[in-house]
């Protein structure tokens, strides 16, 4: 009876994991059908699930005419910048409240969790006009320097630093290692499962930024996926099928990499919060 219970109770779980996903996953396929569709086939009633004459035709214009494809180099550039410099800082930060001692440490890290709950629209008027300043609207470096480190990164590097022995430490100060070395030698490779989780946040949070990107750029051929697919959308707003190839365009290179690292992720994540 015992068995027969439990039974039961994994195929209602499974059952209901199974129909969350289902429930998750349709808008991303509901999303690339429409995208394989003619012109028009998706504003019919009842909307057809299923394209009846697929074609890439929407893929074609997008690339050849509407000035995606240096969108998404524009997007993958800046992404992998701000992936490889955020980690690179964010790593260096929590490291040093995690392991060196200096003066205001635990006040310098309180007070930037404070920071945490300051919405960061907030920031932004401000931190447009410094860069107007310093002559960086419309450049790629003022679309950079917002993430080029972040308090969650910081505190999740820190977290997870923590846990790295003091003895490993000392034996390679007592070596001869200066700071950089034993950072670059001994500390990174023990942070790799983190830096894969920090990495996979930067690039996520870069290539799908909108606002940033829209707020200092001006010049149309700067602009990232995110910007040009929204421009793009006021002169083809009734073209429902177009606007379902750009979004294809803008989901899947993350959506990829997600999956690939997905185990990689999941265990910098909650190790670092263990620890």
């Amino acid at each position: 009876m015992k068995r027969r219970s439990n039974t039961v109770a994994a195929l209602a779980v499974n059952g209901l994991l199974l129909l969350a996903a289902v429930l998750a996953l349709f808008p991303l396929l509901w999303m690339l059908s429409v995208s394989l569709m003619p012109s028009g086939a998706a504003s019919t009633y009842p909307p057809p699930l299923l394209p009846a004459n697929p074609t890439l035709a929407h893929y074609r214009q997008l690339v050849l005419h509407g000035g995606i494809a240096t969108a998404f180099a524009n997007s993958l550039g800046l992404a992998i910048a701000a992936t490889l410099i955020s980690t690179l800082f964010n790593t260096l930060a929590g490291y040093a409240f995690a392991k060196l001692r200096f003066a205001g440490r635990e006040s310098l890290f309180a007070l930037l969790l404070a920071a945490l709950v300051i919405p960061g629209q907030v920031a932004m008027l401000p931190l447009f006009l410094m860069l107007k300043n310093l002559g960086l609207v419309n450049s790629w470096g003022g679309v950079l320097v917002p993430g080029l480190a972040g308090i969650f990164g910081i505190f999740l590097v820190r977290q997870y630093a923590r846990g790295i022995p003091d003895e490993l430490i000392e034996a390679a100060r007592m070596d001869g290692a200066g700071e950089f070395r034993l950072f670059f030698s001994v500390v990174l490779p023990v942070l790799k499962p983190v830096l894969v989780t920090l990495a996979v946040f930067a690039f996520l949070g870069s290539w799908n930024d909108f606002m940033w990107p829209l707020i200092v750029l001006t010049d149309g051929d700067m602009y990232t996926l995110p910007v040009a697919l929204a421009s793009l959308s006021r002169e083809h707003v009734q073209d429902s099928e177009l606007m379902m190839a750009g979004a294809v365009i803008t989901v899947l290179p993350v959506l990829v990499l997600f999956l690939a690292l997905q185990r990689y992720y999941m265990q910098g994540l909650l190790m670092g919060s263990v620890k």
